[in-house]
């Protein structure tokens, strides 16, 4: 095997390894922006109970597109998750401030994470490159040894 052909194969496992690596980081991403949209809707949510008065009529989502009426009995606390399964009574203003503080830091995270994939994606279009240039140097060589 010749030193082209033996760096081609490496090429071609270093460019299947960028690509599972970009693959993870766009899934990643995909992942982020859910919890982004989650947290987005739970904010206007929570904006939306600082206009609304006691006992007033709501429709409270409960999944598959189905929700309850209810009616608000205190729109001065709510539940909040903090995470690993747990939730704490907090004042509206600091259940907003929480899911702020929470979408500032998974946009960092989202922002983080693109430029990851545009390395990758840069590393990968160089690879493939070089990858082509020996495939056509190698084919140069055969042809001319066919002369």
């Amino acid at each position: 095997m010749s030193k082209s052909e033996e760096e081609l194969r490496k090429l071609s496992v270093e460019l299947r390894l960028l690509e599972q690596t970009a693959e993870n980081l766009q899934s990643r991403i995909s992942m982020v922006n859910a919890v982004i949209t989650d947290l987005a809707y739970a904010s206007m949510a929570l904006e939306g109970l600082e206009k609304e008065k006691e006992d007033s009529e709501l429709l409270v989502p409960i999944g598959g597109n189905s929700y309850i009426k209810t009616k608000l009995a205190n729109q001065d606390n709510v539940i909040v998750g903090m995470g690993a399964g747990v939730s704490v009574e907090k004042t509206l203003d600091e259940a907003k401030e929480i899911v702020k503080k929470r979408i500032e830091n998974l946009e960092k995270t989202r922002m983080s994470l693109q430029q990851q994939l545009a390395q990758i994606a840069d590393k990968i279009e160089e690879g493939r490159e070089k990858f082509e240039s020996i495939v056509a140097a190698l084919k140069e060589g055969k042809a001319s040894q066919n002369v």
